[in-house]
Order: C-alpha cells, then sequence, then structure tokens
C-alpha cells in the first residue's frame, strides 16, 4: 500500500497532489531548490527536503529524487508534469530501487516519447495519422526529399520534443533550409537530441485531445475530450471541456480511437492521446503524453473524477471501479493559464513579486495555484501563475461566469495574461465556438484592449489598496 509520496516537481502541480495525498491520507514529500525555499508546496507538504542549490539540477536528477525517496520512507514517487514526467530514466530508477513510480512503465515512457516510434505503433493499431516521413530525417537534403514528396507546407518536428517546443512550420524548401538547424539546435538543448522527423502540416486544425485511464487489470477508458485549439505558437492557453465543436458522433469517434491508442501502447494510469481535426473532419494522432496534464482539472470537473487520486490506487494495483458505460459527462469546463507575462510586449516574462493577490469564487470557480501575497516568482521556471477553472451548465453560462471570475481577480507586482483572456471571451468567433489553432494570429486585434478596460483596471487596484488600508 502507498502510504508515503514523494513529489518530484513544484508549484501549483505540486500543490495539487499534496492536496489529493491529504485526502487519503498519505503523507507527501515536497522538494524544492534554494530559489522555491518559501514556495507553497514547500509549506504544505506534511515534509520538504532541499535538492540542490542549483535552480534546475535537483528537480532534473532522477537518482537524487529516488535516493531522496528511499532515505525518507517513500512507497512512492509523483512525478506531476514537465522536468522528468516523461523521462524514462526516472521511472527505470525507481523500479531499481523498489519505489512505485505513479506513471507507465519506462518502455511505455520511452515509445510514446519517440514520436516516430509512436507513430508506428498507432498505424499498426489502425488508428489514423498525419502523413509524413516513415522515420526520423538524418539530414536537410533528406528532409527537402521527404518534404517534397510529403508536399508542402510540413511540420517539422522534434522526435522527443513536446510542450510546443522543436516546433517549426514550412511552406517551402527555403523556409525548411532556415528551419532546419533552428530546430535541432533547440531540440538538442531542450531534450538532448537532435533527432528530428516530417508531417503533413493540417491547415487550420482544431487541437483535440482525450483524457484515458488504464489499470493493470486490463481496463483502458476515456474520460471525453477537451478542446485545445486557443494557443499562441504551439503553446495552450485556454482549454475546454467537452470541445463546442464537436458532433456526438465525432465525441464518439475521437473517444474510442484513444482507447484504441492506450490500449496499443499498453497503457497503464492516466495519459492524453492527442489528436488534430482536419477541416474535413477526419482525426489524426499527433502524440501521447504520458503523464497528469496541465489541464486535467477541466476533465475533472465535467466528469466528477479526481485523477491524481486515480493515479495513485492505480499505481497502487487496484482496479478502476467503473467501466466506459459508468463515465457521464455534465456541463462545460474552461481552464485559463494565468501567466506573469505582458501579452503588450510579446508575451515577455514579467517576474517579480506579488504584491497583491485576489482570487475570486462563487458557484463553478476554481483556482489552482502556488502564489500568494509577496510571493516572488522566480526567473528561472515557467511563468505560471494559476490555472482559473470556471464551470457552467451551458456554453453560455460557462462564458459568463468566465467574464464575471476574470474580471474579479487580480494580481498585482507583475503583469499577466488575465486582460488579454477577458478580449478572447467577449469575441464574436469564440463565442459561436468557432475557433482553432489560428485563431490567435487571426485576430491580432486582440491584444489592443480597449481604454475601457484600462480604467476598469485601474478602478480595481484602487479599490484593493483602499480595503487594504482599512483592514478589509
Amino acid at each position: 500500500m502507498i502510504r508515503k509520496v514523494l513529489i518530484a516537481n513544484r508549484g501549483e502541480i505540486a500543490v495539487r497532489i499534496i492536496r489529493a495525498c491529504a485526502e487519503m491520507e498519505i503523507r507527501s514529500v515536497a522538494i524544492y531548490s534554494e530559489a522555491d525555499r518559501f514556495a507553497l508546496h514547500v509549506k504544505k507538504a506534511d515534509e520538504a527536503y532541499c535538492i540542490g542549490s542549483e535552480e534546475l539540477d535537483g528537480y532534473l536528477n532522477p537518482h537524487r529524487i529516488v535516493n531522496l525517496a528511499v532515505e525518507t520512507g517513500c512507497d512512492a514517487v509523483h512525478p506531476g508534469y514537465g522536468f522528468l514526467s516523461e523521462n524514462p530514466e526516472l521511472a527505470a530508477a525507481c523500479a531499481a530501487r523498489g519505489i512505485v513510480f505513479i506513471g507507465p512503465d519506462a518502455d511505455t515512457i520511452r515509445r510514446m516519447g519517440d514520436k516516430t516510434v509512436a507513430r508506428k505503433m498507432m498505424q499498426r493499431a489502425d488508428v489514423p495519422v498525419t502523413p509524413g516521413s516513415e522515420g526520423n530525417v538524418e539530414s536537410l537534403d533528406v528532409a527537402l526529399k521527404e518534404a517534397e514528396r510529403i508536399g508542402y507546407p510540413v511540420m517539422l518536428k522534434a522526435t522527443s520534443g513536446g510542450g510546443g517546443r522543436g516546433i517549426r512550420r514550412c511552406d517551402s524548401p527555403e523556409d525548411l533550409r532556415r528551419n532546419y538547424e533552428r530546430v535541432i539546435s533547440e531540440t538538442t538543448k531542450a531534450f538532448g537530441s537532435a533527432e528530428v522527423f516530417l508531417e503533413k502540416c493540417i491547415e487550420r486544425p482544431r487541437h483535440i485531445e482525450v483524457q484515458v485511464l488504464g489499470d493493470h487489470h486490463g481496463n483502458i477508458v476515456h474520460l471525453y475530450e477537451r478542446d485545445c485549439s486557443i494557443q499562441r505558437r504551439n503553446q495552450k492557453l485556454i482549454e475546454i471541456a467537452p470541445s463546442p465543436q464537436l458532433t456526438p458522433e465525432q465525441r464518439e469517434q475521437v473517444g474510442q480511437l484513444a482507447v484504441r491508442a492506450a490500449r496499443a501502447a499498453n497503457y497503464r494510469n492516466a495519459g492524453t492521446v492527442e489528436f488534430l481535426l482536419s477541416d474535413q473532419g477526419e482525426f489524426y494522432f499527433m502524440e501521447m503524453n504520458t503523464r497528469i496534464q496541465v489541464e486535467h482539472t477541466i476533465t475533472e470537473e465535467i466528469s466528477g473524477f479526481d485523477i491524481v487520486q486515480k493515479q495513485i490506487r492505480i499505481a497502487n494495483g487496484e482496479p478502476l471501479p467503473f467501466t466506459q458505460e459508468d463515465v457521464k459527462i455534465s456541463g462545460y469546463a474552461m481552464q485559463f493559464r494565468v501567466n506573469a507575462e505582458d501579452p503588450k510586449n510579446g508575451f515577455l516574462p514579467s517576474y517579480g513579486r506579488i504584491t497583491r493577490y485576489y482570487a475570486p469564487g462563487g458557484p463553478g470557480v476554481r483556482i489552482d495555484t502556488a502564489i500568494y501575497t509577496g510571493y516572488e516568482i522566480p526567473p528561472y521556471y515557467d511563468s505560471l501563475c494559476a490555472k482559473v477553472i470556471v464551470r457552467g451548465r451551458t456554453w453560455a453560462e460557462l462564458l459568463a461566469r468566465g467574464r464575471r471570475v476574470l474580471g474579479d481577480m487580480a494580481i498585482s507586482g507583475v503583469r499577466t495574461t488575465i486582460p488579454f483572456y477577458r478580449e478572447i471571451l467577449d469575441h464574436p468567433d469564440f463565442i459561436a465556438g468557432r475557433f482553432d489553432t489560428g485563431f490567435l494570429q487571426d485576430h491580432p486585434e486582440l491584444l489592443n484592449y480597449s481604454l475601457k478596460r484600462s480604467h476598469d483596471d485601474a478602478a480595481l487596484a484602487v479599490a484593493a489598496a483602499i480595503a487594504a488600508h482599512v483592514g478589509l
């Protein structure tokens, strides 16, 4: 039985896992760098240990993490997302030391992390994939020949990539020549691999992903889909569950494809199968993420399942206590990734001290965060401040609640993406549920916040200052 879990992560996902453990009466162990000494996950865990003075080294050292898990009497390690969550070395190190890894085994992570291997696996399982190179392209000359065969535009992708990095669209041989070395350099720095491959670029797709759960008893189910089409440079910004753009038939189809993909991978634990949906209504497998997703929250809101707790129970050897027929969803949920970035200045990071933080509340509102008033956002990690999740019975109610919540929320001391999201929610195409991955590119005017918004923000700041002065 899992009684004590080391969380190999930081920030809001570490806090999220700590809360799941607390409800299951499982002790939690946090790790932190010197830069994170005053982080919220350090305060919330039952135990916390400094993993190193370097900002990143400790979080990226699998053997140091597993050694600490053994020394502190942990039964399991939860990797969260990012960092080592899709690194097979951490899963293998856990297995070698008798520690349960809360995720799939190292071999599954390795196979699904190699996108060319994953593509071939999906083809054998009759899961449609986008046309592309048969394997990695080993030189620019080979890439140019493959691109000519596939037909421009093409996507040049890192084989071991993820999180929107190591991807470039190429519309011509000149684009491919210009981007080839850039992608090689980026993927080598980010993932330690120089391998790349080519895929046909699906024009104006919608990004649809499906949450799956698989146990150690052969049971695999899906918890329906999320629409992640609102993104910038392949980085997700707003996620919605279920997608307002799918028909019931498409919803059933993509769910079945995801289960087929997970079964082909002999998948165990929580995972996400990502697809592109073309204008012609065709789904194409893109990749499988072998970890908890940032946006798992909205699936929890519409399904009623605690996915992190399900991860722990599956890792504990428990069978899923329900079948696909038992999975029901209700209403809509939307997540806003509130980042410490300046949308008006090219989304440059805005690190610094949070001088005032006001979290919204009310029905259908959930905030997953690790910030607090006085917290200083360090410049060494991603810029995520908070995940703002809203739920509504209908699409119209969801939009209204989202506007209200983003209007209520206040973070002072750093610039954030909150005003940008307010503009998106008011756009007629978004309101009508008409959007794809090119939405922000098509609507650059969304960055031109209205004068009224500026006045509203100023009034909110004044009100917060007055409240602080009188001790409200």
